[in-house]
């Protein structure tokens, strides 16, 4: 597939500046990042009547409750985006540290350090927020960046890159080391998976659908991680009050987040009265239950919550939406069974007061995050 001239420009400013970036001292990355952050709450008038006009036409457009919950900027929205970027600013400069040394010998000196990956290319949906993170998670560890957001996101990655690019020219940084495709022509994304002569590693941020096509289109590296389907396993011993209010949160909390609760296993010993309790509150919260046989059975007498039969396709989805899976289980193992099977590696926890229970689900559930008698 051939590839725009406005596209390949793109590719050939950041792979240009990607030696400048590298050796950009420390003190002028963290000035640009305080730039950035003294911008968002400078500009947040212009960057939230941005994000309203995307908010306007995704109403138009009829998408759904929780992608504009991932779209929406607000004043709270903006203020964690400045905090995190002084965060980052705030951390040790990761470039040129010498990770470990040797001499052989002969008197040669081997060492490890530590350099920057090279131009990134990110390709992500909905959340704004995404923007400022990559560009600053990228800018302080010497990478360049070119991002690909979402459509329904445009007017509001529009505002956000140009305050971005020039909070670094400001610190007199490299400002292309950001660039934004602002095509949301959707043929733009298979053609950034071949742009391996610009972009040395890809990274998706979105659905399952967006990170398996890139996995499998991509022509250089990509990171394909990042697909959270959560669980949370609900063990006997379990004080049900607290699993009824843990389990509330994971699931209602931010329903459009990654690490937000899709399924819950609950042990049959515990489901009886663990699951009338909990149908009460995703009742109020709107939630749609689909159940498995056994607890469809023990919420048949419930007018509370919505209860539909869970399907195959219900178990290791991820919902990002007020939907919850809900399945019995008749032991810890079948329920470890079941989140090997249907995981993603995200976020997994569970609910128990044995101690035993707890310590082998810690080491046994392969996640990048692992709770205990706490939320997702």
């Amino acid at each position: 597939m051939a590839i725009t001239p406005e596209l390949e420009q793109k590719g050939i400013a950041a792979r240009s500046v990607a030696r400048d970036l590298a050796r950009t001292d420390s003190e002028t990355k963290n000035q640009a990042l305080e730039n950035i952050a003294k911008a968002l709450e400078r500009d947040a008038d212009r960057i939230l009547a941005a994000n309203a006009k995307d908010m306007e036409a995704g109403h138009a457009n009829g998408i759904s409750t929780s992608l504009l919950d991932r779209l929406l900027l607000n004043s709270d929205r903006l203020k964690a985006m400045s905090d995190g970027t002084r965060v980052v600013a705030g951390l040790p400069d990761p470039i040129g540290q010498e990770l470990d040394s040797l001499t052989r010998p002969d008197g040669l000196i081997v060492s490890r350090r530590l350099v920057p990956l090279g131009v990134i290319g990110v390709i992500y949906e909905s959340r704004p927020n995404v923007t400022v993170d990559i560009a600053v998670l990228c800018f302080k560890s010497g990478n360049p960046c070119i991002l690909r957001g979402g459509k329904e996101a445009i007017n509001s990655n529009s505002a956000l890159v140009s305050l971005i690019r020039g909070a670094i020219a400001e610190a007199g940084g490299p400002q292309d080391a950001v660039q934004f495709v602002d095509d949301t022509d959707r043929s733009l994304v298979l053609q950034m998976l071949e742009m391996r002569k610009y972009i040395d590693l890809l990274v998706p941020r979105g659905s399952s659908s967006l990170v398996n096509f890139v996995g499998e289109n991509a022509t250089m590296p990509a990171i394909t991680g990042g697909i959270g389907v959560c669980h949370t396993y609900v063990d006997p011993t379990a004080d049900i009050d607290e699993a009824v209010a843990v389990v509330t949160n994971a699931k209602v909390r931010r329903p459009s987040v990654c690490n937000a609760l899709d399924t819950v296993l609950v042990h049959s010993k515990a489901a009886p009265k663990f699951l009338p309790l909990l149908a009460t509150e995703m009742g109020k919260a709107g939630v749609e239950m689909r159940c498995d046989g056994r607890s469809a059975s023990l919420l048949a007498r419930q007018e509370v919550a919505t209860v539909t039969p869970a399907t195959e396709a219900d178990f290791g989805k991820e919902f990002l939406d007020l939907i919850l899976s809900v399945k019995v289980v008749d032991s810890f193992d079948e329920a470890l069974d079941h989140i090997e099977r249907y995981g993603s590696g995200h976020s997994e926890a569970i609910m128990t007061a044995d101690d035993v229970a707890a310590e082998r689900f810690r080491n046994e559930v392969d996640a990048a995050a692992v709770f205990v008698n706490a939320s997702t």
